[in-house]
Protein backbone atom coordinates (compact mmCIF):
# COMPACT_ATOMS: atom_id res chain seq x y z
CA UNK A 1 0.00 0.00 0.00
CA UNK A 2 1.26 3.51 -1.03
CA UNK A 3 1.08 6.22 1.44
CA UNK A 4 0.30 9.47 -0.12
CA UNK A 5 1.80 12.49 1.33
CA UNK A 6 -0.85 14.84 2.56
CA UNK A 7 -0.61 18.31 0.93
CA UNK A 8 -1.28 21.46 2.19
CA UNK A 9 -3.69 23.68 1.04
CA UNK A 10 -3.47 27.18 -0.55
CA UNK A 11 -5.24 28.71 2.10
CA UNK A 12 -2.71 26.93 4.68
CA UNK A 13 0.12 28.14 2.65
CA UNK A 14 -1.32 31.84 2.54
CA UNK A 15 -1.92 31.65 5.84
CA UNK A 16 1.72 29.97 7.41
CA UNK A 17 3.00 32.80 5.04
CA UNK A 18 1.55 35.50 6.21
CA UNK A 19 2.04 34.66 9.64
CA UNK A 20 5.65 34.50 8.94
CA UNK A 21 5.91 37.66 7.40
CA UNK A 22 3.92 39.23 10.12
CA UNK A 23 5.75 38.05 12.99
CA UNK A 24 9.14 38.65 11.24
CA UNK A 25 8.81 41.67 9.05
CA UNK A 26 5.59 43.43 10.71
CA UNK A 27 2.09 43.38 9.93
CA UNK A 28 1.53 46.78 8.90
CA UNK A 29 5.01 46.65 6.94
CA UNK A 30 3.50 43.41 5.18
CA UNK A 31 1.40 43.75 1.59
CA UNK A 32 -0.71 41.14 0.39
CA UNK A 33 1.21 41.62 -2.52
CA UNK A 34 4.09 40.36 -0.75
CA UNK A 35 2.06 37.35 0.76
CA UNK A 36 1.09 36.60 -3.00
CA UNK A 37 5.04 36.19 -4.12
CA UNK A 38 6.45 35.01 -1.15
CA UNK A 39 3.30 32.45 -0.76
CA UNK A 40 3.10 31.20 -4.40
CA UNK A 41 -0.15 31.02 -4.25
CA UNK A 42 -2.23 33.36 -6.74
CA UNK A 43 -4.07 36.67 -5.60
CA UNK A 44 -7.20 35.68 -6.50
CA UNK A 45 -6.66 32.45 -4.75
CA UNK A 46 -5.62 34.08 -1.55
CA UNK A 47 -8.39 36.40 -1.90
CA UNK A 48 -11.42 33.25 -1.96
CA UNK A 49 -10.22 32.61 1.52
CA UNK A 50 -9.48 35.67 2.88
CA UNK A 51 -11.43 39.06 1.83
CA UNK A 52 -8.81 40.88 3.55
CA UNK A 53 -5.09 41.42 4.72
CA UNK A 54 -6.90 41.63 8.31
CA UNK A 55 -8.82 38.56 7.46
CA UNK A 56 -5.85 36.60 7.31
CA UNK A 57 -4.37 38.38 10.27
CA UNK A 58 -7.51 37.31 12.45
CA UNK A 59 -6.91 33.90 11.04
CA UNK A 60 -3.67 33.72 12.39
CA UNK A 61 -4.42 34.53 15.67
CA UNK A 62 -7.37 32.16 15.61
CA UNK A 63 -4.67 29.48 14.57
CA UNK A 64 -2.27 30.51 17.12
CA UNK A 65 -4.36 31.02 19.82
CA UNK A 66 -5.74 27.49 19.51
CA UNK A 67 -2.49 25.52 18.86
CA UNK A 68 -0.84 27.16 22.32
CA UNK A 69 -4.30 26.65 24.42
CA UNK A 70 -4.03 22.77 23.04
CA UNK A 71 -0.28 22.45 24.33
CA UNK A 72 -0.96 24.52 27.70
CA UNK A 73 -4.59 22.20 28.38
CA UNK A 74 -2.49 18.77 27.58
CA UNK A 75 0.39 19.77 29.92
CA UNK A 76 -2.02 20.88 32.65
CA UNK A 77 -4.14 17.55 32.76
CA UNK A 78 -1.26 15.21 33.23
CA UNK A 79 -1.59 14.90 36.72
CA UNK A 80 0.47 11.89 36.80
CA UNK A 81 3.01 14.83 36.72
CA UNK A 82 4.06 17.24 39.81
CA UNK A 83 2.59 20.73 39.96
CA UNK A 84 6.28 22.01 39.72
CA UNK A 85 6.91 19.39 36.38
CA UNK A 86 4.07 20.58 35.03
CA UNK A 87 4.61 24.74 35.31
CA UNK A 88 8.20 23.90 33.93
CA UNK A 89 6.35 22.55 31.15
CA UNK A 90 4.05 25.20 30.60
CA UNK A 91 6.89 28.21 30.95
CA UNK A 92 9.41 25.73 28.67
CA UNK A 93 6.38 25.70 26.29
CA UNK A 94 5.47 29.49 26.26
CA UNK A 95 9.54 30.01 25.66
CA UNK A 96 10.23 27.55 22.90
CA UNK A 97 8.10 28.77 20.48
CA UNK A 98 7.67 25.27 18.19
CA UNK A 99 8.26 27.97 14.85
CA UNK A 100 11.57 28.18 13.10
CA UNK A 101 10.00 31.65 13.12
CA UNK A 102 12.62 34.34 14.42
CA UNK A 103 9.39 36.31 16.05
CA UNK A 104 10.12 40.26 15.91
CA UNK A 105 9.47 41.10 19.82
CA UNK A 106 10.25 37.12 20.89
CA UNK A 107 6.81 36.66 22.05
CA UNK A 108 4.21 35.91 19.18
CA UNK A 109 1.08 37.68 20.76
CA UNK A 110 2.91 40.78 22.07
CA UNK A 111 4.35 41.53 18.71
CA UNK A 112 0.96 40.72 17.03
CA UNK A 113 -1.01 42.80 19.80
CA UNK A 114 1.63 45.82 19.58
CA UNK A 115 1.28 46.14 15.80
CA UNK A 116 -2.26 45.42 15.32
CA UNK A 117 -4.67 46.38 18.70
CA UNK A 118 -5.33 50.03 17.89
CA UNK A 119 -7.18 48.59 14.36
CA UNK A 120 -8.25 45.61 15.37
CA UNK A 121 -10.58 45.06 17.91
CA UNK A 122 -11.04 41.41 17.33
CA UNK A 123 -6.93 40.70 17.86
CA UNK A 124 -7.24 43.09 21.01
CA UNK A 125 -9.53 40.93 22.65
CA UNK A 126 -8.79 37.81 21.71
CA UNK A 127 -5.13 37.92 22.95
CA UNK A 128 -6.52 39.44 26.15
CA UNK A 129 -9.07 36.40 26.30
CA UNK A 130 -6.39 34.53 25.29
CA UNK A 131 -3.18 35.69 28.60
CA UNK A 132 -6.85 36.01 30.74
CA UNK A 133 -6.93 31.95 29.98
CA UNK A 134 -3.39 31.05 31.02
CA UNK A 135 -3.77 33.24 34.51
CA UNK A 136 -7.09 31.25 34.98
CA UNK A 137 -4.64 27.87 34.36
CA UNK A 138 -1.60 28.83 36.12
CA UNK A 139 -3.78 30.21 39.14
CA UNK A 140 -5.61 26.30 39.13
CA UNK A 141 -2.28 24.35 38.91
CA UNK A 142 -0.63 26.89 41.66
CA UNK A 143 -3.72 25.89 44.12
CA UNK A 144 -3.63 22.39 43.43
CA UNK A 145 0.58 22.44 44.25
CA UNK A 146 -1.07 24.05 47.85
CA UNK A 147 -3.41 21.72 48.23
CA UNK A 148 -1.20 18.53 47.48
CA UNK A 149 1.21 20.12 49.54
CA UNK A 150 4.18 20.83 46.58
CA UNK A 151 3.82 24.23 47.29
CA UNK A 152 4.14 26.93 49.71
CA UNK A 153 1.11 27.24 51.96
CA UNK A 154 1.17 31.02 51.82
CA UNK A 155 1.86 31.45 48.41
CA UNK A 156 -0.68 33.80 47.18
CA UNK A 157 -1.74 32.27 44.37
CA UNK A 158 -3.20 35.37 41.92
CA UNK A 159 -0.56 37.72 42.48
CA UNK A 160 2.05 34.88 41.35
CA UNK A 161 0.24 33.66 38.70
CA UNK A 162 0.48 37.25 37.41
CA UNK A 163 4.04 37.62 38.47
CA UNK A 164 5.02 34.35 35.94
CA UNK A 165 3.56 35.39 33.45
CA UNK A 166 4.25 39.08 32.86
CA UNK A 167 7.92 37.52 33.87
CA UNK A 168 7.69 34.81 30.79
CA UNK A 169 6.48 37.57 28.34
CA UNK A 170 9.00 40.28 29.63
CA UNK A 171 11.79 37.76 29.47
CA UNK A 172 10.91 36.52 25.85
CA UNK A 173 10.87 40.29 24.67
CA UNK A 174 14.32 40.68 26.89
CA UNK A 175 16.49 37.58 25.47
CA UNK A 176 15.00 38.79 21.76
CA UNK A 177 15.99 42.40 22.15
CA UNK A 178 19.01 42.07 23.91
CA UNK A 179 20.18 38.72 22.06
CA UNK A 180 21.05 36.77 25.49
CA UNK A 181 19.07 33.46 25.57
CA UNK A 182 20.27 32.51 29.29
CA UNK A 183 17.49 35.09 30.58
CA UNK A 184 14.57 32.71 30.12
CA UNK A 185 16.52 29.60 31.90
CA UNK A 186 17.50 32.41 34.70
CA UNK A 187 13.50 33.06 34.76
CA UNK A 188 12.59 29.51 35.24
CA UNK A 189 15.15 29.33 38.05
CA UNK A 190 13.99 32.34 40.05
CA UNK A 191 10.38 31.80 39.29
CA UNK A 192 10.54 28.38 40.98
CA UNK A 193 13.12 29.51 43.59
CA UNK A 194 9.78 31.61 44.93
CA UNK A 195 7.54 28.45 44.96
CA UNK A 196 8.98 26.83 47.66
Amino acid sequence: MTKTKPTVSNKDIALQTAMTLFLTKGYQATSMDEIVKASKVSKTNIYYHFKSKEELLTAMVDRLIARYERQLASIAAQEELTIEARLERIVSMLVANDDPIDVLGGCPFLTLYMQTAAESEYVRVQIKQFFDRQLLTLERLLEAGIRNQELRSDLQVQPTAALMLTSIEGALFLAKACDNPRILPNLLQGLFALLK
